[in-house]
């Protein structure tokens, strides 16, 4: 059983399960791979000096777990045994969640080294962890013998940059990075963190926002969010964080796709607190509490550790032998969308996962994308992404001829929208290769 993993660090790189050959480009790091991704104006304006801004912030963990519906992809891809997906790793959970349903590839790519070494640490204990040990470590993520399973049975097979992330301190006074699965992993990272001090600062004020998980109906789920969420974004100091752009990284939230949500909130009439309690009621209301993990790691900070619905599929009993019959069909690179997809051959992949990624760009950065997604697009391939506003950018950005072979439904991304149930995007939308 083999996981094709790729970096852009070494002419091989080491992976403990192969070694694979490497003829990429000289590496470039994350810092330098995020300033290439995000800063594209001088830095003289308030846009560039945001952007170096938001790149610091990027650079090191940002998502424990991705917050975009793997259940909404699959479906709005119709992913199958036949599909060949691109996607970006963020946390590592879709790529593993989109393999649960066997397509023949996964192209597996992220600026972000942290994101590129969680998912290799999944990678390899898939392949050499029982299941129950895999969600000790990955659903618990809080057990003090998961540092006696990674040394005695992960990280001999680690490629080396990998091992060493893991076995490293974050800073001068914290432990290597690897003791985050012994307390919590999902209250780390900048997301992690920031949701534990929305915990702190609505207790400040008198609110436990944890309690909307007592709900048992959607009724008692409105009722409790009216009486322990809504009026926290009320409070003045709410108010003010929701209203600056730099407390948003924490969120992932670079000042492009800031700006796009205080464009809609504007439109709408709305104050970005608003806009923003608006996708937290969504959250915690528009979906059944029992299997809305996103929903149970916002409020209760963990996954439904007794009944196990409320989890991503990967880290489901039934989906395990699946993922361990189907590593060798996923290929990781530490790289950009653009440039891996220059490195593929034409017509070679049916389905894209962009995430939210396309905020980020300017017109000459999607261009040179889309121009790669048509040379490589299969026919009838789709493309799935999210955006922070409820409106694509891709009309007004993307040249004529680029977008042409192209077509979406917005009346049907919006219902994709409405079926998302992290809840935290203003927009999802599809378009289909004619």
């Amino acid at each position: 059983m083999k996981v094709r993993t790729m970096s852009l660090s070494s002419p091989t790189v080491e992976t403990g399960l192969e070694t694979t050959p490497e003829n990429e480009q000289p590496t470039k790091a994350t810092k330098e791979l995020l300033k290439s991704a995000v800063n594209n104006t001088s830095i003289f304006s308030r846009k560039g000096l945001l952007d170096r801004l938001f790149t610091k912030w990027f650079d090191r963990l940002v998502y424990p777990q991705i917050w975009e519906d793997p259940e909404v992809d699959i479906q709005a891809l119709g992913l199958d045994e036949h599909s060949h997906v691109f996607t970006i790793s963020s946390g590592g959970c879709n790529a593993l969640n989109y393999l649960t349903v066997k397509p023949e590839s996964i192209t597996v790519v992220d600026l972000n080294e942290a994101h590129i070494a969680l998912i290799k640490l999944k990678l390899a204990a898939i392949q050499h962890l029982e299941q129950e040990a895999f969600f000790d470590f990955f659903g618990k993520a809080d057990l003090t013998k998961n540092l006696d399973t990674y040394y005695g049975k992960l990280s001999q097979h680690l490629d080396e940059k990998t091992r060493q992330y893991w076995e490293t301190k974050e800073n001068f006074w914290s432990k290597p990075r690897i003791h985050y699965f012994t307390d919590g992993f999902y209250r780390h990272g900048l997301l992690g963190r920031f949701i534990g001090l929305i915990h702190w600062v609505c207790k400040l004020y008198g609110y436990d926002i944890s309690k909307v998980m007592l709900a048992h109906t959607a009724e008692e789920q409105q009722a409790l969010f009216n009486e322990h969420v809504a009026p926290v974004f009320e409070t003045r100091l709410l108010k003010f964080l929701c209203s600056r752009s730099i407390v948003m990284y924490s969120l992932g939230i670079p000042p492009a796709q800031f700006d796009e949500m205080d464009k809609e909130s504007k439109q709408m009439k709305l104050g970005m607190h608003e806009l923003m309690k608006e996708r937290a009621r969504r959250l915690a209301c528009d979906f059944p509490l029992e299997t809305n993990y996103f929903a149970w790691q916002a409020f209760n900070r963990s996954y439904d550790l007794k009944r196990r619905l409320a989890v991503p599929r990967y880290l489901m009993a039934e989906h395990y032998d699946t993922l361990q019959q189907n590593l060798d069909h996923v290929a990781v690179f530490h790289q950009s969308m653009t440039d891996r997809l220059k490195a593929m051959p034409d017509n070679s992949l049916s389905s894209y996962l962009f995430l939210d990624a396309q905020d980020w760009m300017d017109e000459n950065q999607l261009t040179e994308l889309w121009q790669e997604v048509n040379r490589t697009a299969m026919p009838g391939a789709q493309v799935v992404f999210r955006t922070a506003g409820e409106v694509s950018p891709l009309e007004d950005k993307l040249p004529e001829h680029i977008l042409a072979p192209w077509k979406t439904d917005i009346e049907q991304n919006r219902a994709w929208t409405l079926k998302d149930r992290s809840a935290i995007y203003g927009g999802v939308h599809v378009y289909h290769h004619q």
